[in-house]
């Protein structure tokens, strides 16, 4: 590590390591916004508090465990940033700014310069890390914000035990990240895949409809649930639903079908545990009884298989299940909510 914490700038603001004179304007620009989310009591910010932050600070610079720089504007303080060392090529990202210096892009500047500063070979005076990435509660839309506008991509959510965070009510942490292999902000591919980690994703359901000579359903009973349902299952990431449907039959029954025009999307709402799911329901043609003869079970998944009437529908399935079963069907309906 160099003996001297650099200063960075991007032009317009830099990051400069701490001085003993930024205590009092430091602990000014605190305020109940930074006490929400950091879990600190506004009453232990003080001037002596943070003198004694400062010089721990700079040991743990010294020791190459931290690295906190003071962000500055036309000389001002509008904040901080740090990185905390975790393992040998990560670290975990943090800032925060003063009371009046929001809302002006400050933040996604300063964590642009260290994030830049980090992943730099150490013979140019940085970290040489792999990966950098900060965990914000979901609540804090802010610093939200500022990770996306930064680069850092959002990977998952991390649950924790009330307790665990820096707010005593976080139950979890969003975690966002960005690795030196990224893209560069500027290259269309970055933007996008920054979009892309974002952007609300749905599960997508791929279901067959089969039926035999005298209209009845071919329906599953299955391992992990006592309701019957139709053949199919879960859509995998970058599977297509035909694709799907016809995997998933043949991996649960053995059967080898091919997947007609698309009868039914069905939207389910959360249910059970579960989030909402998009139920796209193929038709799978007709098939004599005696398929059921050359049936493979697959037996983690499937009990038992059938044909029904749409009577035993609506007895053996749930409500919903039944619904949907009558909607594909009717085939008046190519979309439903719940089967209605």
């Amino acid at each position: 590590m160099p003996d001297d914490q650099p200063t960075l700038t991007d032009g317009t603001i830099s990051l400069r390591p701490w001085r003993d004179d930024d205590v009092d304007e430091a602990v000014a620009g605190h305020d109940e916004e930074m006490a929400l989310w950091f879990g600190w009591d506004p009453a232990a910010v003080t001037a002596g508090a943070h003198a004694r932050a400062i010089a721990r600070w700079r040991e743990r610079y010294r020791t190459g465990e931290q690295a906190s720089f003071v962000v500055t504007h036309d000389d001002r303080l509008v904040g901080s940033v740090e990185l905390t060392r975790e393992g040998d090529a990560g670290a975990r990202l943090s800032w925060t700014l003063y009371a009046g210096r929001r809302g002006r892009g400050f933040a996604t500047r300063a964590v642009r310069i260290l994030v830049d500063w980090a992943f730099a070979d150490p013979a140019e005076g940085g970290w040489g890390l792999q990966r950098v990435e900060a965990r914000i509660d979901p609540r804090n839309d802010r610093s939200r914000r500022v990770a996306t506008r930064a680069g850092l991509r959002l990977e998952g959510s991390q649950r924790i035990t009330p307790g665990m965070g820096d707010r005593a009510d976080a139950t979890s942490y969003l975690v966002f990240a960005r690795l030196v292999t990224d893209p560069p902000l500027s290259d269309p591919e970055s933007f996008r895949s920054l979009l892309n980690s974002f952007l609300p994703r749905k599960r997508a359901i791929a279901q067959m409809l089969v039926r035999d000579p005298e209209g009845r359903v071919l329906l599953c009973q299955l391992t992990y649930k006592k309701d019957w349902d139709l053949p199919g299952g879960v859509v995998e990431v970058g599977e297509s639903p035909r694709l799907a449907v016809e995997r998933e039959v043949e991996e649960e029954l053995g059967l080898t079908l091919a997947a007609g025009g698309l009868v039914l999307t069905d939207w389910l709402p959360p249910w059970g545990g579960w989030d909402d799911a998009v139920c796209l329901v193929f038709d799978g043609g007709t098939l004599d009884q005696g398929v059921l003869a050359t049936v493979v079970k697959q037996e983690r998944e499937i009990r038992d298989v059938r044909f029904c009437t749409l009577e035993e529908v609506d007895e053996l399935a749930a409500d919903f299940t039944a619904r949907r079963v009558r909607a594909a069907v009717g085939g008046a309906q190519p979309y439903t909510e719940s089967g209605r």
